[in-house]
C-alpha cells in the first residue's frame, strides 16, 4: 500500500486572486462596427466633437423665440406667423425674427434666432393645417431652451466616452456609430483548450460502466468560459497517465491562450496533473492548492505567459472555483481591466448558523426566500460531492477568511447566479 499523499500547500485566496489577475491581455485587431458587440474595447474613445454638434428639438412643434411667447395662455394666447418648416434631414436656411415661428420635427435642428420649442399640442391650428404665411395660436408659455437639447449638452468635444477595457454593449455600440467609428479596436477573444481527466469518466452520450460517471465539467466549464467571452475548444478526455496528459496539453496549448484541466489536481495516487505540467516552459507551477472550500486542490501554472488550470474533479467544486477566481482571470486575459467579479449581488439575512475554519475562504450555496418582508439566504446541504445544492442555488455566500462564526440572521452578501454580466 502507498503511504499517504503529501499535503497541498495552500496559498490564502486574496494571494492566489492577486496572482491570477496578473495575467497578461491578448493582442488586438480591428473589427467592423456590426462585429464589436461583446466585445473588449482595446483604446479608450473620447467625443471628437460636440453632441449634438447643434441645438436640437426634442419634440415635434414650433421653434419660436420664448420671449414672443411669455405672456401665452389658454384664454390670451400668443398669434405668430408661420415662416417655414425644418425639413427632414436638412436645415432652415433663414432666421425666425420677432412675432414668427417654423414648424420643426423631432430631432430637428433649430433655427437660427429660434431658442425654444413648443410642443404640437399647445398649438392650433395644428401643422397640418396650416400653410406659410398663417398665423399660429401658441396657448402655453414656454422657457428659453424648452423641449430643446443644447449643443454639446449631450456630450462635449474631448469628453471621455468609453474606457479601455470595457466589453462593449449595445449602447456603447450607439455611442461609436453617432461618432462615425467604422471599426473597433478591441481584444481578440481569448481561445481557451478544456480537458477532462480520469479513468472514471466517461463521455455524456455513453451509458457509463462498472465505476465509471459521466463527464460533467466539460459542459460545465465549456459554457462558463463562453460567458467570460472566451472561445473554447473541448479537448476531450484524458486517462490518468501522465504522459498522456503531457502529450494532449503539448499539442494544445501553442494554439491556445490557455488551457484548463478538470479534475485531476487533487495530491493522491492517481492525480497527475501536477506531474504532467511539469515540463511546462517557464515559470510552470505557481501555486498548488488555495484555502477556500470547496475548490482547495486548485493549481495554477503559467507556460510563459499562457495561464494553465488544473481544477477540482467534482463538478461543484468547479464551478465555485470558476465563479470566484477563473472567470475575473479570462476577463483579464481579454482585455478587461476593472470589472466587479461578482456585479449582481443582494443582501440577505443568514438562515442558519455557520462554522468556518480560522484562515480559509467558504462558499455556500444558498438559496433565497421572502419571510415578514426580509430575505433570508438559506445554506443548502451537501458538500462538493453534490451537485444538487448548486442546481437548486440562487447564490454564493462568501465567508471570508478572517470570519469563523456566521449567527442565524447575521447579515451576508449573496453573489447572484445568472446575473454576472
Amino acid at each position: 500500500m502507498p503511504g499517504s499523499p503529501p499535503s497541498l500547500k495552500l496559498l490564502p485566496a486574496e494571494e492566489a486572486r492577486r496572482i491570477m489577475a496578473g495575467v497578461a491581455p491578448v493582442d488586438v485587431e480591428r473589427v467592423p462596427l456590426r462585429r464589436a458587440g461583446g466585445r473588449v474595447l482595446a483604446e479608450a474613445l473620447s467625443a471628437p466633437e460636440d453632441l449634438p454638434p447643434g441645438a436640437r428639438s426634442v419634440m415635434d412643434g414650433y421653434a419660436v423665440r420664448a420671449g414672443d411667447v411669455a405672456a401665452a395662455t389658454a384664454g390670451a394666447p400668443a398669434a405668430l406667423r408661420l415662416t417655414g418648416v425644418v425639413p427632414m434631414g436638412g436645415v432652415f436656411g433663414g432666421q425666425v425674427e420677432a412675432g414668427e415661428l417654423v414648424g420643426i420635427s423631432t430631432g430637428g435642428f433649430l433655427p437660427a434666432g429660434a431658442d425654444a420649442v413648443v410642443m404640437i399640442e399647445h398649438t392650433e391650428p395644428r401643422s397640418g393645417d396650416v400653410t406659410v404665411g398663417d398665423r399660429v395660436r401658441i396657448f402655453s408659455a414656454v422657457a428659453t431652451g424648452a423641449n430643446v437639447i443644447a449643443a454639446g449638452e449631450d456630450l462635449r468635444d474631448g469628453a471621455a466616452v468609453l474606457a479601455r477595457g470595457r466589453r462593449l454593449r449595445p449602447q456603447d455600440l450607439a455611442a461609436l456609430a453617432t461618432f462615425g467609428v467604422a471599426e473597433v479596436l478591441v481584444h481578440r477573444r481569448p481561445r481557451i483548450a478544456l480537458l477532462s481527466t480520469g479513468n472514471e469518466l466517461c463521455d455524456p452520450t455513453e451509458r457509463p460502466g462498472p465505476g465509471q460517471v459521466r463527464d460533467v465539467n466539460q459542459a460545465v466549464l465549456g459554457a462558463q468560459i463562453e460567458s467570460a467571452g472566451c472561445a473554447v475548444t473541448y479537448g476531450g478526455i484524458v486517462r490518468d497517465r501522465a504522459d498522456d496528459l503531457r502529450t494532449a496539453v503539448s499539442l494544445l496549448l501553442p494554439g491556445h491562450d490557455g488551457l484548463i484541466l478538470s479534475g485531476g489536481s487533487s495530491v493522491g495516487v492517481k492525480d497527475v496533473s501536477a506531474e504532467a505540467l511539469g515540463d511546462l516552459d517557464a515559470p510552470g507551477i505557481v501555486f498548488h492548492g488555495i484555502d477556500i472550500r470547496p475548490g482547495k486542490p486548485t493549481l495554477f501554472a503559467l507556460s510563459g505567459h499562457k495561464p494553465v488550470l488544473g481544477m477540482p474533479g467534482f463538478p461543484t467544486s468547479s464551478m465555485i472555483v470558476f465563479d470566484a477566481f477563473v472567470r475575473p482571470m479570462l476577463w483579464r486575459l481579454g482585455g478587461e481591466e476593472a470589472r466587479d467579479p461578482w456585479p449582481a449581488h443582494c443582501p440577505a439575512r443568514l438562515g442558519r448558523a455557520y462554522t468556518s475554519a480560522r484562515g480559509r475562504e467558504d462558499y455556500l450555496r444558498v438559496r433565497l426566500t421572502t419571510e415578514d418582508g426580509q430575505r433570508w439566504a438559506h445554506p443548502l446541504v451537501g458538500g462538493s460531492a453534490a451537485i444538487s445544492n448548486v442546481l437548486l442555488a440562487d447564490g454564493l455566500v462568501r465567508v471570508d477568511a478572517d470570519r469563523e462564526e456566521l449567527a442565524r440572521g447575521d447579515t451576508a452578501l449573496v453573489w447572484l447566479y445568472g446575473r454576472d454580466s
